[in-house]
């Protein structure tokens, strides 16, 4: 099963947000980074670059896929991990961690609040698994 952090929220596309003061951190899932296998590019936008909530925002490639990051919540990208670029293995070692992919400032606060909860993405990765 699934680390699956009780402080974080998620998307179905199994992406995770903090929220931190008025910014958003945004990163991939154990799972995903799990399913993905070994992480060796990560692509992501530069700061300034408006994210639109459900749209591909950045591309992750392992060696058996690649994968478009979709935007949890609308907002503008104001700092983009470097760490995560140039060691791109680091999704594999620690998702929740260091290796974090952007900070956001959310169009609306709010938006964070109406992600999935723990709960509900143990519940969603619970039925993928059936």
């Amino acid at each position: 099963m699934s680390n699956v952090p009780a402080e974080l929220k998620y998307t179905a596309e199994h992406e995770w947000v903090r929220v931190e003061g008025d910014l958003v951190v945004v990163g991939i899932t154990d799972h995903a980074q799990d399913a993905l296998g070994d992480v060796v590019f990560v692509e992501l936008p530069e700061v300034g670059r408006a994210l639109h909530k459900g749209k591909a925002f950045g591309v992750v490639e392992s060696v058996k896929a690649v994968s478009d990051l979709y935007a949890p919540i609308d907002g503008d990208v104001v700092e983009v991990n470097a760490a995560c670029v140039a060691a791109p293995e680091q999704l594999n070692k620690v998702p929740y961690g260091a290796a974090w992919m952007l900070k956001v400032r959310p169009k609306n606060a709010a938006d964070a609040a109406g992600l999935l909860d723990a709960a509900g993405y143990s519940a969603l990765l619970a039925s993928i698994a059936k």
